[in-house]
């Protein structure tokens, strides 16, 4: 507004030039100058009326909170879509979570049972060790034993035994095998 004002003001100072000028002032102007002015008004403005104006403008704002009052309501809907879905989503989560702790409680029991049989296992692969070891050693102590009592009979053998007694054995012994010999021809 200020510039249109601006102009005018520029406008009433070129009157030297010869141009035309118009005085803003209202109490400087005279008669013939405001019938000029409503003149022009009422010429270009025969055809636009202030009721069609206001009513298009009425058009306009009735529309425009007609289409504020669709997308109040289309957003209204989607708000409750929205906590539909945010219904099933917390339920799914819930379901989620309780089935993930009775999965956990389950998970939990399979391990406790496999450790459960491992050490069972473990058991009895100890005890089976243990077994092996005992007869080891038992067979060994045997071994040990027979060697030591051959050793003893032989040397209780070598003192007692002179060469006579050796050779009526040795004699002995062949007859025994003659014998063993005639039986089975």
């Amino acid at each position: 507004m200020k510039n249109v004002t601006d102009s005018f003001i520029s406008l009433v100072y070129w009157p030297s030039v010869g141009g035309f000028g118009l005085n803003t002032n209202i109490l400087e102007t005279n008669i013939i100058n405001l019938s000029v002015v409503l003149g022009v008004l009422i010429y270009f403005g025969k055809g636009v009326s202030l009721s069609n104006l206001l009513d298009n403008r009425k058009q306009k704002i009735l529309s425009t909170i007609q289409n504020s009052e669709e997308l109040c309501k289309g957003a209204a809907d989607q708000l409750e879509q929205a906590r539909a879905r945010l219904q099933e989503v917390e339920m799914r989560a819930r379901e989620i979570r309780v089935n993930g702790y009775s999965q956990i409680e389950q998970e939990k029991e399979d391990l406790i049972n496999v450790a459960s049989a491992n050490l069972e296992q473990l058991e009895n692969f100890k005890n089976e060790t243990v077994h092996f070891e005992q007869q080891r050693a038992i067979e060994q102590v045997r071994q040990q034993i027979s060697r030591q009592a051959v050793q003893r009979a032989l040397g209780t053998l070598n003192s007692c035994l002179n060469n006579e007694l050796h050779l009526r054995t040795i004699d002995h012994n062949i007859g025994l095998l003659r014998a063993m010999k005639n039986i089975t021809d």
